[in-house]
């Protein structure tokens, strides 16, 4: 079926944190090297310097000062940052610019792109072409040529079990992959990742297919606007068919190795020959909402993405508040347009709005987003989830957007069962 007809393509949802205007953040991009489109061995001595100098520089940047836990000593990954998602500042960061295999991290693009495009209602019908041309060894949720499939599913098979099946025929219905990456390619533009050169919309190993820490971090950080995208990447375990599928990030899900993080709430993980490990997440503790993400850890120990991203989080929360900030997310383009104060956000709220929200209503039979879990007394590793009623943020016509200070805070936030 051919995509809906699409208004204002470049509209994204802004950012929520008090945003660098685009007269400090152009200045910093000009001057930043041309990147080249394959991975280097090593992080180059010059890198893009976009949301600050310091991003710039290989190695790892944090303005430790009295007051300051020191970050932890045993971390692996080529490259990590973490920053707080509601200011957009960076409070640490290792090779944040260093372009690298994603993984299917770069899934958060795709569905930033495509997710609002679609009614989660609307029931499509797998033709065998829907599926050619996904890379061997490829991650699937189990589509079946001829089966028909609703768009709700769809984004669980992409988002629970990092679908590439799925993700090829949410492409098909897009106007097939190459449309997709273009798209995608124009959207990763439009958000400033510049790092980022889009290949494949799946995350799948191509040559020339590369990202960042730090687009990586600004991908989930516009994805988490929007209310669907919240809700896809917060459920733990879904129905998909007649079987159960469960949530492959691990400080979701939890596994043997890894208890389920405290305060996680997505976004996505990712693995690939090329990739290594890749990881972004977003948590909220005691107030503040932070995002890491961590790419290819040298260390070979089972789930030491996840492992690496969890001591980045600590560290994030004890430091958040008392470290300088050595960079900052930059906003989209678009999102200097108009701003308006808290009142105005506080009265979209109460009609009810959300940036992004797809027709046809909220969540689906046999999904279990975490941020409305039941709760239980004496679960171990509790999992929170950003609440998926929003209204903070109204997404407003013709590409104009409303900022806000703050993001869509937990505030439903449930204890959750674990299994």
């Amino acid at each position: 079926m051919p995509a809906p007809k699409r208004t204002g393509r470049r509209s994204l949802l802004v950012t929520s944190a008090t945003l660098l205007s685009l007269s400090v953040t152009a200045p910093a991009a000009l001057a930043a090297p041309t990147p080249s489109t394959s991975p280097t061995a090593t992080p180059p001595a010059r890198m893009s310097t976009l949301g600050g100098a310091r991003l710039g520089q290989p190695g790892t940047q944090v303005a430790l000062a009295p007051g300051v836990p020191v970050l932890p000593k045993d971390l692996t990954a080529r490259s990590w940052i973490v920053s707080d998602a509601e200011s957009g500042q960076v409070l640490a960061a290792h090779n944040a610019h260093w372009r690298l295999p994603p993984a299917s991290t770069l899934k958060m693009l795709f569905a930033d792109t495509v997710l609002p495009r679609f009614p989660k209602t609307t029931r499509y019908k797998v033709a065998p072409k829907d599926l050619k041309g996904m890379g061997a060894g490829s991650s699937v949720v189990g589509i079946k040529e001829g089966g028909t499939y609703s768009v709700h599913d769809l984004w669980l098979g992409v988002f629970l079990r990092s679908g590439n099946d799925a993700v090829h025929v949410l492409s098909s219905m897009n106007g097939g992959v190459k449309q997709t990456v273009e798209d995608m390619q124009d959207h990763a533009e439009e958000l400033q990742a510049l790092d980022t050169t889009v290949v494949s919309p799946d995350g799948y190993d191509a040559p020339g297919q590369v990202s960042s820490a730090y687009d990586l971090t600004l991908f989930a950080r516009s994805g988490l606007q929007k209310k669907d995208f919240r809700e896809y990447c917060s459920t733990v375990s879904a129905k998909f068919g007649s079987a159960e599928i469960r949530n492959t990030n691990r400080l979701l899900s939890g596994d043997s190795d890894v208890p389920v993080y405290q305060g996680i709430a997505g976004v996505k993980n990712g693995n690939t020959t090329h990739a290594g490990a890749t990881f972004t997440g977003v948590a909220e503790r005691g107030g503040k909402v932070l995002l890491v993400t961590v790419m290819n850890p040298a260390k070979n120990e089972h789930n030491e993405v996840y492992k690496e991203s969890a001591k980045l989080f600590d560290w994030g929360f004890k430091a958040a508040g008392k470290v300088d900030p050595v960079g900052e997310l930059v906003p989209p383009k678009s999102a200097g347009s108009s701003t308006a104060g808290p009142d105005a956000a506080a009265s979209a709220g109460q009609a009810g709005q959300d940036p992004g929200q797809t027709s046809g209503g909220t969540g689906g039979a046999g999904a279990k987003p975490a941020a409305s879990a039941p709760a239980e007394s004496g679960t171990s590793g509790v999992g929170t989830a950003l609440a998926v009623a929003g209204g903070l943020l109204v997404l407003l016509g013709g590409g104009v957007f409303l900022v806000n200070r703050r993001w869509p805070l937990p505030d439903l936030m449930r204890r959750r069962t674990r299994s």
